[in-house]
């Protein structure tokens, strides 16, 4: 009997995601996932409900929110209306979930535009 989880890849590492303009934090924030999410592009295999660390660097803060979560959506390369290749990272239940969550909202400041984002 051969098992299929023995012969897992390695963990692709850490996610590294830098946003400077309020505008790309608007494309890529989740905010109707439950605890809210990110978009991180990436060319990186992943599947569905792997879990993953990434670095978020916001706007001018010079420090870097530790966040975990796991992937909720994969925009594969080549996708349709030239949608920019990764994954969509929901962020985990728990005090870096929700410190990032709320920093991002925050800088966001409750945005609502019609513009089009890189999952939706």
């Amino acid at each position: 009997m051969s098992d299929s989880k023995t012969s897992a890849s390695p963990r692709p590492g850490v996610l590294s995601l830098s946003i400077k303009e309020k505008t790309a934090l608007y494309a890529a924030y989740m905010p109707y996932l439950k605890n809210g999410g990110i978009f991180i592009p990436t060319n990186k295999p992943y599947r569905l409900g792997d879990e993953v660390f990434m670095l978020l660097s916001l706007m001018e803060d010079p420090n870097k929110l530790p966040v975990a979560g796991r992937v909720v959506w994969i925009t594969p390369e080549g996708a349709q209306g030239n949608k920019v290749q990764g994954v969509g990272v929901q962020f985990g239940d728990n005090e870096s979930g929700v410190s990032a969550r709320n920093k991002i909202e925050g800088l966001l400041g409750g945005s609502k535009t019609t513009r089009p984002t890189h999952t939706m």
